[in-house]
């Protein structure tokens, strides 16, 4: 690819390099909807909410689950650091399916405002994941 058509790319999750190496675009979920990153981007920082995260890579689009975290934008590299970062084949859809029914289960029931985000945040993360393998409902 000629020079200005890519960017360096680098994911990390807490436990483990994700991903490293050259990308074409990238959209992440963003606390305010979903953003697109091309090469020579304005510089910026950002919170990365739990989502689905996508990537082109030699004009192949790979897709993950990420969870919340922050990502660092400039015109020639971008850094995204999150709790979690799974590929499609990593997740577990039985659990991920579980863990979703415990979450909705906690909303439906009163609880504490500081409860209540726990539970939509492991919603999030729930729903991601299964959108990520094809297999949501």
């Amino acid at each position: 690819m000629s020079m200005g058509k890519t960017f360096y790319l680098e994911i990390t999750a807490s436990d483990r390099k994700f991903y490293n190496g050259e990308c074409e675009m990238m959209i992440f979920p963003a606390i305010d909807g979903q953003q697109g990153i091309l090469p020579n981007h304005e510089s910026m920082v950002t919170a990365v909410k739990a989502g689905e995260l996508r990537f082109k890579v030699n004009g192949e689009w790979k897709e993950a689950a990420v969870g919340d975290g922050f990502v660092e934008i400039m015109p020639e590299f971008v850094v995204l650091l999150a709790d979690t970062v799974e590929w499609p084949d990593e997740i577990d859809i039985r659990r991920a399916k579980e863990a979703k029914e415990r979450a909705q289960e906690r909303l439906r029931q009163k609880e504490s405002q500081r409860e209540y985000y726990h539970s939509k945040a492991a919603l999030s993360r729930a729903m991601a994941r299964l959108k990520v393998t094809g297999k949501h409902l």
